[in-house]
Parts: structure tokens; C-alpha cells; sequence
């Protein structure tokens, strides 16, 4: 019994990847490149597009204009960029790049993830891709080291995962650093929050009060950390902790701290704790941490209880009282044996209020909801809700439906702001905003 097998006949888009895979490696073998290191970047786009051309005519492949600009276009970002991620990079509207496979490529834009027709050739091209961004902050990525966390040269977060642990070949994921800082007038366009709400959370920051800001991934914490931090004053030195750099402080009196990786020894590693202890020593006004997820929690709280008010932060939660649990898990990690009723306690007396975000069914960011610390009551963390967004349905679109809503209850916090000479108008505390 004889069975034929049939060689898989090449696709056209398997012949255009084979074409530009050739003329990258014949551009690879004729580049000067002491000649180009001394040439303005602006030049040396147009220097190696002329290359490509004339690599193409020797080709001798039928192509019109389009065909020949588009893949000159496409072997120049192989060569300069992140290949078939460039335009997506590009692209200042897409917040989130999620490469699953070599072949599936998702974005997220608005709030809403799509697939894309992106693709890399196979899973060594995106290997190789994965590699380039990985060496350009000193990391290497291979079986032994098959996670690694990276920046690009735009503060974009970088996260990569190869095989053996990722089965179906190399993932890569690209949480875009967003260049245009939200304003507070876009936030409320935007119905991400209410002029009333806005105005409070203002006051409280101006009055030194110590926020947290709470929610999921991609919820808009960092951007509404950015939002509140306007309203410090001045005159104050504000020290901002992060494992990635991603705050975009509009004071003058900023010092910018960032934690490191250890390096391929495994040597070399600054954490948060070891950033916060040195904020200390720095004289600050106000330390914000960029995301509080483990033993800094302790260091964090210590600051909050030693001087240092109005500090702020954000954490990883579903809700305010989940992220006073987390924090409490996060204190305890830091290995010191301490009894859960100080960790309240400390709690208790470092934060304030806890601010909730969150991205919503229609891809709309909310902040959904003010809380505010008003105790110990039974070893468990007593909240107030202030505010909240009160969801009603959803629209013949897919849009949430809702209405901002304050408490009847007045704020413990009041008497601190006019402490501080702040005196909010009490239609403030009136205001009903619908959502429709």
C-alpha cells in the first residue's frame, strides 16, 4: 500500500515573507556600519531605503510602486525598528500590543481588544524580535531564563515568555506608555469622573491627605494617579517610586526613582523597598509609589505614619476592602512577624481614602467609587462609601448606563480640609450625574 504525500504548496504571503527575509539578510551583508554610525538618524533611513531598491531590482520580482514601497518599508523596520510591530507602535490610539502567537496578533483600543492582520513569519522571527528589545536594557531571554520583564526606549512595559513554559511558542505583551497625558477636563468629557468628584478628591490632596487608589488591570489607575497628583502644590519635592517608569508628574520639584532587575549573574537587583527606604533619607514631601504589589507595602505605611502625608499609591484590587486585604497580605510577606492588629492599625492610621477604578463592560474607565477609612471595628477595617457609580443597564450599543451618586453621610475628612483652609460648597455633595 503506497501513500502519496504532497509537498504544501507556498502561499503568497509565505513567498512575500521569504522575499523580505532574503533581502534583510543581503541588506545585513552590505551595511557599513561604521559609515552609518556617523550619520544623522534622519539620513540613515533614506540611505539604507536606497539599498533595499536597488537590492530589490536585482531580485528581479515583479512589483509595482505600492508593492516595492510597502516592502522597503517593512525590511527598513526589521532593520531599524521591531519589524511587523512597527506600525502598531506607531499607532498612538492602540494602548495595548498582545502578540499570543507568531501568528495572532490582538490589540486593545479603546478599551476593546481586536485581532489584527499581524503577523511574524514563524516563531523564530518572533524569537529574534523578543531578543532585540530584551538586549537593548541588557537582559537575555533563553531556556533558562524564559520570563523576562523589559522597557522600550519610550517607557513602554515589555513582557515576554518563551518556551518550554509558554507551549504554543513565544508570547510577547506591550502595555504602550502613553506619550499625551490625560487632563483633568478629557477625564470628565470623558465621564470618567463628575466635576463634584473631582473637586473633592482635589481638596483632599491639596490637604495633604493620603489616597489609594484601587482596581484591575488597565482599570486607568496610573492615569488617575496622574490626574490627582496635579493638585500638589508647587513648592513641595514629590519623590515617585515604580518598577517602570511610567508617571508623568507636572511639578518642577520631582525626583524620579525607578527600581533594576538583576542582571544575567542574577546580581545587582533594587527593589521598592530599598527605593522607599532611600526616599526617606531625601527629604521628601510626598513619596507616590507607582503600584504597591509586595513587601514595600510595610515601608510604604511606615512612611505614611512617620511625616510623610499625602502620599498616595495604587494597588491590584476589585474593591476597596479587597485592597486592604491585599495590603495586609503584602505586610505580612514582609516576613516580620507582626500582629495582624498593629498591620490594621497601621493601616487605619496611614491611609485615608481609597479611591476605586474600573474598566467597564463597553471598555468606558470609571471611577466607580470614594471610600474613606473610618476605623478597627472587629479586627476588620471599617470603609464609608462617599460617592459611587451606580450601574442601571446597558444600552441597545453595549453602552453602561448609570449615575454618579454621593452619600447622604458628610465625610469624616471635611474637618481636615477646612483644617487646611479648604471649604467645599455643599452642592458638591448634591450632585447626580447620569449616564445615558
Amino acid at each position: 500500500m503506497s501513500t502519496n504525500f504532497r509537498p504544501a504548496v507556498p502561499t503568497a504571503a509565505d513567498r512575500y515573507f521569504e522575499l523580505k527575509s532574503d533581502i534583510h539578510k543581503k541588506l545585513i551583508g552590505v551595511l557599513n556600519y561604521d559609515h552609518l554610525s556617523s550619520v544623522p538618524k534622519e539620513r540613515m533611513r533614506s540611505e539604507i531605503g536606497r539599498i533595499v531598491e536597488r537590492l530589490l531590482e536585482e531580485e528581479r520580482v515583479p512589483m509595482n510602486t505600492a508593492e516595492q514601497n510597502k516592502i522597503i518599508e517593512e525590511v527598513l523596520d526589521e532593520a531599524l525598528g521591531l519589524g511587523p510591530l512597527e506600525p502598531l507602535l506607531k499607532e498612538p490610539s492602540i494602548s495595548d500590543i498582545l502578540v499570543n502567537r507568531h501568528n495572532r496578533v490582538f490589540i486593545e483600543r479603546n478599551g476593546k481588544l481586536s485581532l489584527t492582520g499581524v503577523r511574524f513569519k514563524d516563531d523564530g522571527h518572533l524569537l529574534h524580535i523578543i531578543e532585540k528589545i530584551v538586549s537593548q536594557v541588557g537582559r537575555r531571554i533563553d531556556e533558562a531564563q524564559p520570563i523576562v520583564d523589559a522597557r522600550l526606549p519610550d517607557g513602554s512595559r515589555v513582557n515576554a515568555i518563551i518556551p518550554p513554559l509558554a507551549i504554543d511558542g513565544p508570547s510577547l505583551c506591550i502595555r504602550r506608555f502613553g506619550r499625551h497625558v490625560i487632563t483633568s477636563e478629557e477625564m470628565l468629557k470623558l465621564r470618567t469622573v463628575t466635576p463634584g468628584m473631582l473637586r473633592f478628591l482635589n481638596a483632599c490632596v491639596q490637604a495633604k491627605t493620603t489616597i489609594l487608589i484601587s482596581g484591575g488591570t488597565g482599570s486607568g489607575k496610573t492615569t488617575m494617579l496622574n490626574a490627582l497628583s496635579r493638585a500638589i502644590p508647587e513648592e513641595e519635592r514629590v519623590i515617585t517610586i515604580e518598577d517602570t517608569a511610567e508617571l508623568q508628574l507636572q511639578q518642577k520639584h520631582v525626583v524620579k526613582l525607578e527600581t533594576r532587575p538583576a542582571n544575567i549573574q542574577r546580581e545587582g537587583a533594587i527593589n521598592q523597598r530599598v527605593l522607599l527606604r532611600t526616599a526617606l533619607r531625601m527629604r521628601p514631601d510626598r513619596i507616590i509609589v507607582g503600584e504597591v504589589r509586595g513587601a514595600e507595602a510595610l515601608d510604604m505605611l511606615q512612611a505614611m505614619n512617620t511625616g510623610v502625608e499625602g502620599s498616595m499609591s495604587t494597588v491590584h484590587a476589585n474593591s476597596p476592602r479587597d485592597a486592604f486585604s491585599r495590603l495586609e497580605t503584602m505586610v505580612l510577606m514582609a516576613d516580620l512577624e507582626i500582629p495582624v492588629r498593629v498591620i490594621l492599625q497601621q493601616l487605619a492610621s496611614a491611609l485615608k481614602i481609597v479611591v476605586q477604578v474600573s474598566r467597564l463592560s463597553d471598555g468606558s474607565r470609571k471611577m466607580i467609587n470614594i471610600s474613606e477609612v473610618a476605623g478597627i471595628k472587629n479586627d476588620m477595617i471599617q470603609l464609608s462609601q462617599i460617592c459611587e457609580f451606580r450601574r442601571t443597564g446597558v444600552s441597545d450599543s453595549g453602552k453602561v448606563l448609570g449615575r454618579f451618586e454621593w452619600s447622604d453621610e458628610r465625610p469624616r475628612i471635611l474637618k481636615r480640609l477646612e483644617v487646611s483652609g479648604i471649604n467645599l460648597p455643599e452642592e458638591t455633595f448634591r450632585e447626580v450625574v447620569e449616564i445615558a
